[in-house]
């Protein structure tokens, strides 16, 4: 397993993640919950690709971003993308950018 994917899972268990506007009306409109996300990323066996974003809205250019498609424990396969969050130039938690039912 990576690295990043252990710190992502870290993070994601002690509760430091945020989710976007963007996430959370997905989450509603499949019918999802925070949990669910949660779930699917603590069972995730390895991110299954890194992008860099090309978004003039990022914070800043060519970001990398991880997408993480995986299970929660009901079984509901979920597609997740996420970047690492600052506070005070310091690496404090994970956003989530996208977070849907996997097509």
């Amino acid at each position: 397993m990576s690295d990043v994917l252990v710190r992502i899972k870290r993070a994601m268990i002690e509760g430091r993640y945020r989710l976007t506007e963007k996430a959370q009306n997905e989450l509603e409109a499949d019918g999802l919950t925070e949990l669910d996300v949660v779930e699917a990323i603590v069972n995730a066996g390895a991110i299954d690709k890194t992008i860099r974003s090309r978004s003039v809205r990022r914070g800043r250019a060519g970001e990398k971003l991880y997408v993480i498609v995986s299970a929660n424990f009901s079984g509901l396969v979920i597609y997740t993308k996420g970047k690492f969050g600052q506070a005070d130039g310091q690496e404090t938690y994970y956003v989530l950018i996208s977070s849907k039912r996997s097509q």
